[in-house]
């Protein structure tokens, strides 16, 4: 007699029936879900608000226009030449912010670089992040005791480090949950499915939150996958999906509230997709003006998510005009003593570039460096000094 494998008895049954039931349907079970509860006008479906109280709703609002300011002066420090190459946020602070304060401390976030007001929230100074777009190696360098894992660049790799911690929280029995940002291009990754099918096999208690803003720097969402949704990838993965306003506040905070609660308490990870959109560059190296209309970009500034969650907290009587201009001043007081700061502590040597890459540098790379510091020395950017580099590695 043979035994068939456990995950073998749901394909076996169907092919031992196979002459009754030629032909049906197979039930799946995870689902897919769409969640708005905040319309773009202002008004709230009252069954479905989670009603935060008055301190957590300024906190959110706060914490949205802190992102909003900190990405503008970001772009102006850019053209100025005072940071490098920036990724903004503009469109998308409601996804982010929202959805990573419902993570506790000592739960764990795995970042993108479009999430600022993570940071912010989860105690990275303001300075911190304007050294990472500054070119310091220091800012992509979580603070002590802060569950964040580096700034990730390359798509879709952070994917892969978010599920191998879950997998860890899992071995070790921790009730604590993982919180991932991807973007929409990291979708068509390897590394992306890879997580996945890992964590739905495993159960883990991970989130993938996806912030869906319709645009792979130039690829538009329609190109990138043929699926009508990004949420129902999770289907193939074993577990549910959940495509979400990503510009409704309320919404991706109940959201990803539901999704964090089912992975601390057994029931496995979520793929959420927040529908959102980027009304700036994807980074300051581009032009979007052309690859995408300005018909587009209006049409999708009437859902910016900051004055519409403003118009929902003057609704409630949260927020009253006088309480918004203190909190704009508060907000830009922070930020400008921030890149004081920031500006305060460049102290970095530019032949640095060169000591971290390699233990033992190569013929061709000591060459390089030679060059620089010649440039440098002319320049008078740097005194005269001798290039020895196993000197400045010890």
């Amino acid at each position: 007699m043979s035994v068939g494998l456990p995950w073998q008895a749901k394909p076996l049954d169907r092919i031992g029936r196979a002459f009754a039931v030629p032909r049906k349907a197979i039930k799946i079970k995870p689902k897919v879900e769409w969640l708005s509860i905040l319309a773009g006008d202002g008004k709230v479906d009252e069954s479905l608000d989670p009603k935060l109280d008055a301190d957590r709703s300024i906190y959110l609002y706060r914490l949205m226009l802190m992102a909003r300011r900190l990405d503008e002066r970001c772009i102006i420090l850019q053209r100025q030449g005072r940071i490098g190459t920036y990724g903004p946020c503009r469109g998308q602070e409601a996804a982010h912010c929202a959805s990573t304060i419902v993570m506790d401390r000592e739960d764990w976030v795995v970042p993108t670089y479009r999430e600022p007001g993570s940071f912010y929230h989860r105690g990275w100074p303001l300075e911190t992040v304007l050294q990472f777009w500054g070119g310091f190696e220091e800012g992509c360098r979580p603070p002590e005791g802060v569950h964040d894992t580096p700034i990730a660049v390359p798509i879709a790799t952070q994917a892969l480090h978010a599920m191998g911690l879950a997998w860890a929280m899992k071995l070790r029995g921790d009730r604590h949950a993982v919180l991932c940002y991807c973007g929409d291009g990291s979708t068509s990754e390897g590394d992306f499915h890879e997580a996945l099918n890992f964590a739905g096999v495993y159960r883990l208690p991970v989130v993938f939150f996806v912030q869906n803003n319709q645009w792979a720097i130039s690829l538009p969402r329609a190109k990138q996958t043929a699926s009508e949704t990004i949420a129902q990838k999770a289907l193939a993965y074993g577990f549910d999906g959940l495509q979400l306003d990503g510009n409704d506040p309320l919404a991706v905070y109940v959201g990803t509230t539901e999704a964090v609660e089912r992975a601390k308490s057994g029931g496995g990870p979520t793929l959420i997709e927040a529908v959102t959109y980027r009304m700036s560059v994807h980074t300051t190296a581009d032009d979007p003006t052309k690859y995408r209309s300005k018909e587009e970009v209006e049409t999708w500034e009437k859902l910016d998510p900051i004055p519409r969650y403003q118009k929902y907290l003057l609704g409630r009587g949260i927020l009253d005009p006088k309480r918004i201009e203190e909190i704009e001043a508060d907000v830009l007081a922070e930020l400008a003593a921030a890149v004081v700061r920031y500006e305060e502590n460049q102290n970095a040597d530019p032949l640095d570039c060169f000591k971290y890459l390699y233990a033992e540098p190569s013929a061709e790379l000591e060459q390089q460096r030679k060059e620089f510091q010649t440039a440098l020395e002319r320049e008078g950017m740097i005194e005269k000094q001798e290039p020895r580099m196993a000197q400045q590695r010890s």
